[in-house]
């Protein structure tokens, strides 16, 4: 076994974990992250690319948006549609900010690319990650790599790994509470080198199930349809799917629709998740390892950039100044932040989809909600504060 040491060791190597790991070398701080998959396959994880003005500050200020200030496109408002109704949240407007639509993978490929130049190392191909000693002032993680096991030392570890990763089960049962829904359908969705329908997202409440008109560039189009969980992606040529698309995003964004071969294809099921505490001795939990949020209202990655800036700032203070204040409270201010979040994506959702259940008066309680969302300014403020991100 080899051994070696660090100060900070982050588990996985997606947005978040290379996020974190950017900003605490940014403090001088020495860190190792760990990511069981290959940097291809990283990379092959198609994402949503709606990104907070929290998010494209922070690749700012960490001097890693060059090819996001020239590739991003800002978006002001988008659209909530129910039939022919299309309601416009002019998010600009409400608040004076705007999202920027920018792929997760291209975030990631930013973030991996300046990788070297930073300093920040990051070994791929990690097999069996375990974590140890979580609640000492020690801690300490294993892993596999080359048939070598490798063992690294660190005074915290920070478990960027995802639902599925061993991070969270690091903590004990005794410690933990989840708190989970899980919706009864997933989303199918559709990526295709085609031009967008709209310049703006479009969410569609139709009686077949949800749809959401979205893109990643000018020349490329990410579309979705709300489908049963269990539904065999097999039924679903492309010719059907844009079919469908057209019927439930309406005439207007249908007469608009050009359409493609899928460059990917894919179900994604959705839930409502969050675990608590994100903190452990000196474990502590970021993104998707602590918290997963459906995807309408694109706060998944957003709540991670938000997770890894409090993160950083405590850790940084920790090894500056010995101010232990930041690492005793991030779990509480991560989790104020998180269930905020939760709360905007679980309403979105619970107003745009059709559930099993859904019987007369809960569709006439979503139409009356999107009346008055239509006529209100103040409801539309709303909206817009939450979609454009709340203040740290």
């Amino acid at each position: 076994m080899t051994r070696r040491e660090t100060q900070v060791a982050i588990v996985g190597g997606g947005p978040a974990g290379l996020l974190l790991g950017h900003l605490l070398r940014m403090e001088g701080i020495e860190v190792v992250v760990v990511e069981r998959a290959s940097a291809d396959y990283v990379l092959g994880r198609i994402r949503a690319g709606v990104l907070e003005a929290t998010l494209t500050d922070l690749l700012a200020r960490l001097g890693i948006d060059a090819r996001l200030k020239a590739e991003g496109l800002p978006h002001d408002g988008f659209f909530l549609a129910d039939g022919e109704k299309l309601i416009h949240i002019d998010v600009g407007g409400l608040t004076g900010k705007t999202v920027t639509v920018y792929g997760q993978t291209e975030v990631t490929r930013d973030l991996m690319e300046a990788a070297p130049e930073r300093g920040l190392e990051v070994v791929y191909e990690a097999g069996d990650v375990a974590l140890h000693d979580v609640e000492s002032d020690a801690p300490w993680l294993t892993y596999v790599k080359d048939g070598v096991e490798h063992r690294i030392d660190a005074r915290f570890v920070c478990g960027c790994d995802g639902f599925h990763g061993p991070s969270r089960k690091a903590i004990p049962d005794s410690v933990g509470r989840v708190y989970e829904k899980v919706y009864p359908f997933g989303w199918l969705g559709i990526l295709a080198d085609v031009a967008p329908c709209h310049h703006e997202l479009i969410y569609a409440n139709h009686p077949n199930g949800f749809a959401l008109a979205s893109m990643r560039s000018p020349t490329r189009s990410r579309y979705y349809i709300q489908v049963p969980v269990d539904e065999d992606i097999a039924l679903w040529p492309d010719d059907r799917l844009w079919d469908e698309l057209a019927v439930r995003l309406g005439p207007e964004a249908a007469s608009r629709m050009t359409r493609g071969p899928a460059i990917e294809k894919s179900i994604a099921p959705l839930r409502s998740f969050v675990f608590e505490p994100m903190r452990h001795g000196s474990l502590f939990l970021a993104g998707d390892s602590a918290h997963i949020v459906p995807p309408t209202g694109a706060k998944g990655l957003n709540l991670a950039a938000s997770d890894v800036i409090y993160l950083s700032e405590a850790i940084g203070r920790f090894f500056k100044s010995g101010d232990a204040e930041g690492i005793a409270g991030y779990s509480d201010r991560a989790l104020a932040r998180v269930w905020k979040s939760e709360r905007f994506s679980w309403q979105l959702t619970t107003l745009m989809h059709r559930f099993p259940e859904t019987d007369a008066f809960d569709r006439q309680m979503q139409q009356a909600e999107l009346d008055y969302i239509a006529g209100s300014r103040a409801a539309q403020t709303a909206i817009a504060e939450n979609y454009v991100g709340l203040p740290l």
